[in-house]
């Protein structure tokens, strides 16, 4: 290296020599004799040995100013060599690059509270994936995804019935994941209020529910379409457990909804699910049909109700498929314990998987805890080849 006192010499030898010789050259035509009588040269040639010695000075400078530049070459070109051989590890470490993707989640309107206050940060904040988020009844997103109305990539339903009819063309498998269960949430500022509450605490025996208070002349209830919602036909099923249940008149049904047509659209009773929530805390309701889940995010109150009438119970599956509705299309549904169903729609994107695979994370499903819902071990229902792998992954950890 051109820093070593050693190396700066051996670089300074060649063009010195150099010098030293074209000096002679230069001497031995004038003396004819070694360089060596410099030191008695007459004093008639002292301007020739000035001369000379002026010419020696020159090649020396020129010598020095050869080997400095030579040497700061070397030590640029050492630097240069240095700098560009110097490890990768110097470098500030590399991240991976933030997700950029968005989870478009088609969402049952009773999920709405916790996929946009709770779940939508959450998720953000752990994968770095968008959401954005589509709420409506579960009925009417199926038929909106078949019609192309609707592109979203995660599908979460009431009911797996509302994600069969779209197979196999947008997905061949779900996963049920949670449970809820039905109650009648009220206003507590209605006129009814103190009755209502007198069920809820059970001062009241809840088959006079069904008997009285519901079918009081002037009471203002509501609920959602039977013939898109799973909750509106729910409400339905719920009634009629409770008619059997608690050996009621065959006409119970009936005087509550103001209709012996159960599947019917046409209603004053019924809303959209999207809306439901707010009419009854507005005040123009007494009482609506509700999910518990709901009622508990949403801080409204509510008569909780038995598991033999609720749809909550996985084990009285048999005792729920007895109620059924009679839907506008003619076709007849049957009541089931309530689960809430996610699937990817098309072909999973990066961040559909992430979604999916978030939601039935421990941390995703302690969510739904937190919200009122009762967990489910997820398990694959259809074409379990088809379920991406990190979604499987999950569910095996």
């Amino acid at each position: 290296m051109v820093a070593n006192g050693s190396h700066s010499f051996i670089s300074l030898s060649v063009p010195l020599q150099f010098g030293i010789r074209l000096v002679l050259l230069l001497l031995l035509p004038w003396y004819g004799r070694p360089v060596m009588i410099f030191r008695s040269a007459p004093p008639r040639r002292a301007s020739r040995a000035a001369v000379v010695a002026g010419a020696v000075c020159v090649v020396l400078a020129a010598a020095a100013c050869s080997s400095n530049s030579s040497s700061s070459t070397s030590s640029s070109s050492a630097s240069a060599a240095s700098s560009s051989s110097a490890p990768a590890s110097s470098a500030p470490a590399s991240t991976s690059a933030p997700a950029t993707g968005t989870a478009n989640v088609a969402y049952a309107s009773s999920l709405q509270f916790l996929n946009t206050k709770v779940v939508s940060p959450a998720f953000t904040a752990a994968t770095g994936d968008a959401f954005s988020g589509t709420g409506n009844a579960s009925g009417t997103l199926e038929s909106d995804i078949a019609a192309g109305e609707i592109s979203p990539n995660v599908f979460e339903s009431v009911g797996g019935d509302n994600i069969t009819p779209l197979e196999p063309k947008f997905t061949s498998w779900y996963i049920p994941y949670a449970g809820t269960s039905m109650v009648i949430a009220y206003n507590p500022k209605s006129k009814y209020a103190s009755e209502f509450k007198a069920y809820a605490d059970g001062s009241k025996p809840l088959s006079s529910l069904f008997t009285t208070l519901l079918q009081t002349p002037g009471l203002k209830l509501g609920r959602t379409d039977p013939n898109t919602d799973p909750q509106g036909r729910d409400f339905i099923y719920m009634l009629e457990l409770a008619q059997s249940y608690y050996h009621l008149p065959a006409d119970t049904v009936a005087k509550i909804l103001g209709t012996s047509d159960f599947g019917t659209s046409n209603s004053s009773e019924i809303y959209a699910e999207s809306s439901l929530d707010s009419t009854l805390e507005s005040g123009q309701l007494d009482a609506s049909s509700a999910f518990v889940t709901q009622a508990i995010e949403l801080h409204l109150d509510y008569i909780p109700l038995p598991p033999a009438i609720n749809l909550a119970s996985s084990a009285l599956a048999s005792t729920y498929a007895k109620a059924t509705v009679k839907l506008a299309n003619g076709k007849t549904k049957s009541g089931s314990p309530q689960v809430i169903d996610i699937t990817a729609i098309g072909t999973p994107t990066p961040a559909a998987i992430a979604f999916i695979k978030y939601t039935l994370s421990p941390a995703g499903l302690a969510q739904y805890k937190a919200g009122g819902f009762s967990l489910i071990t997820p398990t694959v229902v259809g074409n379990a080849s088809n379920v991406p792998s990190d979604i499987t992954s999950e569910l095996s950890s």
